[in-house]
């Protein structure tokens, strides 16, 4: 007797077709969600790791910023000190009454920053003082806006405070070795941006300011 393989019922027949379109439904609803995955790959970050993402981008941008400051000067160098021989004389041979011997610096900006910081300070000033010269009542908050429209970060400003109608800030711009930070006093026309000196390294700790 041959063995015959006994065709499907009628149930079993219209249970394999109810199952395939199912498995192919369940396949798409599968890719589709792995497509929404890759398209939106910040969607399971954290805020805390989004601003830390964003935080080193604007940290990359500010050294880019002042190195394409630092490129307009020349390469490191002490800057010039003035000059400390003796005093010219008049044709005469009569030294003029009110010719002083100059007298090299020991201290301050004038030899502890190099040529390149000492440069890069002049270009950072004007464009910082241009930026605060109008400036109607110059609180803090305007003044912090106006420094990060410029590209300079929370991170650099320091001492940001109001000191009577004008506001004071620090801002630490060293790169690449240097020493360079900035003093400065928005007040509108009287605005005032002058060069200090910070330490090579560690903390952010400038010269003593005066009252």
């Amino acid at each position: 007797m041959r063995n015959r393989t006994s065709a499907p019922t009628g149930t079993t027949a219209r249970s394999a077709r109810r199952l395939r379109p199912t498995l192919a439904w369940a396949a798409l609803a599968t890719l589709a969600l792995t497509a929404c995955g890759a398209e939106k790959p910040d969607a399971d970050r954290s805020p805390g790791s989004r601003a830390d993402s964003a935080g080193a981008q604007q940290g990359v941008a500010f050294t880019e910023m002042l190195q394409q400051i630092a490129r307009q000067c020349p390469a490191s160098a002490p800057p010039q000190a003035p000059p400390s021989g003796p005093a010219h004389t008049s044709p005469s041979g009569e030294r003029p009454p009110s010719d002083v011997e100059p007298i090299a610096p020991t201290a301050g900006p004038e030899v502890e920053l190099n040529a390149r910081d000492w440069c890069a300070s002049n270009l950072h000033e004007q464009r910082i003082a241009q930026a605060l010269w109008n400036l109607a009542e110059p609180t803090p908050a305007k003044v912090r806006k106006i420094l990060n429209d410029l590209g300079y970060i929370d991170e650099r400003i320091h001492d940001l405070k109001q000191s009577g109608t004008a506001t004071r800030f620090l801002l630490d711009l060293r790169d690449r070795g240097g020493r360079l930070c900035l003093d400065g006093s928005a007040a509108g026309e009287q605005t005032v941006v002058d060069k200090c000196v910070a330490p090579a390294t560690g903390p952010f700790t400038p010269e003593e300011r005066p009252a």
